[in-house]
């Protein structure tokens, strides 16, 4: 079993009213996570209702609002309960439908849990305001992935296995980067079942979320997207040559990025840019959600290495900085200017600008700072930047701008280093 840092967090939750709503890619292991919330409440002698929409007989009590509140005082009775609703996505209108029970006030506290669709990230958002909190499970985290692999023996201390097991730690972000973090391919012993179970990942979401959520008829024009997508990550985005590409209209081509996003499969980065005349254009940097994920789309899942590992990095960092900042005002972007000067990503907190330089290499030394970050840190003058690399600890000054050069697993504590 692979811990969940966010169990904690729901488990917290579990005494508010409110309904906790989890969301996130397909197979990423929020039905799991339910259970073991449900086996926790159990043992506190807590009475609980797990229902399924993706089973046809659970799917019955969904009929009506009444037949649902039907069912659950059946198996409850009126006293507070906990009742569970796993792959809501599957049900019309779910955000009208749990805001109508929600607001009988019944003593019953809603889990629910869905993968992405039209749906649940856009019309649930809007009928349950105030009514929900949002908890977003993503596919394994590193640190999650880290802790899986060493049997949890330095879960306390991973920082400090980190910094003293650094062949280790390497091995395993190498690992990583080319298999990703779907629970399912994580556990899966050998190459041969990772790949196995990461095609059933991918048929799965092009057949259940892609065609039948959104209704996309025509998948092959989809996954050719997503390939190509796959092999533009961290670079700057052409939508008129993709679409000539794929042979798709630009329109339909941008539905179904908007498609891939909603469905936690790509995030869209956007350029930072202060004087719009001297930045380059609008065009966006895609990276995925799950690089095991990507690399299966490429058909890279099981090479033994991979000719753009750096943008792979880049990938993972970005992933980090996605899920620190998730809750926070803060916003992630990244530099080019027409002159072909580029920073990978500027970190805006408040007024500050933090420009973060990411380096899929060792150093036994401090490395010389690329013409184009020394650039911005001049135009710009920033406090502090960052350069992410993978042992590399030290700081320097470029006139009045601190430069950190920072570990990758040190990013988890970007907070200290950004005020």
């Amino acid at each position: 079993m692979i811990k969940r840092l966010l169990f904690d967090n729901l488990k917290s939750h579990l005494q508010k009213k409110e309904i906790s709503l989890i969301i996130g890619p397909r197979q990423s292991g929020k039905t799991t996570l339910m259970l073991l919330l449900k086996d926790y409440l159990l043992k506190n002698n807590k009475k609980t209702l797990f229902l399924n929409l993706d089973v046809e007989t659970d799917r019955a009590y969904f009929t009506s609002q009444e037949k649902l509140i039907a069912k659950i005082n059946l198996e409850l009775g009126l006293e507070k309960s906990y009742v569970f609703i796993d792959e809501i996505q599957r049900k019309e209108n779910a955000g009208l439908f749990l805001k109508g029970i929600y607001d009988l006030n019944l003593n019953y506290k809603f889990i629910v849990s869905g993968s992405g669709s039209l749906e649940l990230k856009e019309k649930i958002h809007e009928s349950l305001v105030g009514r929900k909190r949002i908890f977003k499970l993503t596919t394994v985290k590193f640190i999650e992935f880290v802790n899986y692999k060493t049997s949890y023996k330095y879960e306390n201390k991973i920082s400090d296995f980190f910094k003293i097991e650094q062949n280790k730690s390497l091995q395993y972000l190498d690992e990583y980067l080319h298999f990703g973090g779907y629970p399912r391919v994580v556990t899966a012993e050998t190459i041969s079942e990772k790949k196995a179970e990461m095609d059933e990942i991918y048929q799965s979401y092009i057949e259940k979320d892609i065609s039948f959520l959104l209704n996309v008829k025509n998948t092959e024009k989809v996954s050719n997207l997503i390939r190509l997508l796959a092999s533009q990550t961290g670079k700057l985005f052409n939508y008129s040559e993709c679409s000539n590409t794929i042979n798709l209209s630009i329109e339909t081509l941008k539905k179904y990025i908007w498609y891939l996003e909603k469905t936690f499969i790509i995030n869209r980065i956007t350029p930072f840019y202060k004087n719009i005349r001297k930045e380059i254009t609008k065009s966006p940097i895609f990276y995925f959600e799950d690089i095991g994920f990507r690399n299966y789309a490429l058909n890279l899942f099981n090479a033994s290495e991979i000719s753009d590992i750096g943008f792979l990095f880049q990938n993972f960092i970005y992933n980090i900085l996605k899920d620190v900042f998730e809750q926070s005002s803060i916003s992630i972007n990244f530099w080019r200017t027409l002159d072909k000067a580029e920073v990978d990503f500027i970190i805006t907190v408040g007024k500050d600008y933090i420009p973060v330089e990411v380096k899929y290499k060792s150093f036994n030394s401090a490395p010389n700072i690329s013409r184009s970050f020394r650039s911005f840190i001049i135009k710009y003058k920033p406090r502090r930047a960052l350069v992410v690399n993978l042992n590399y600890n030290s700081l320097m000054k470029i006139d009045d701008t601190e430069v950190i050069f920072l570990p990758y697993y040190e990013l988890w504590q970007i907070n200290n280093y950004l005020y």
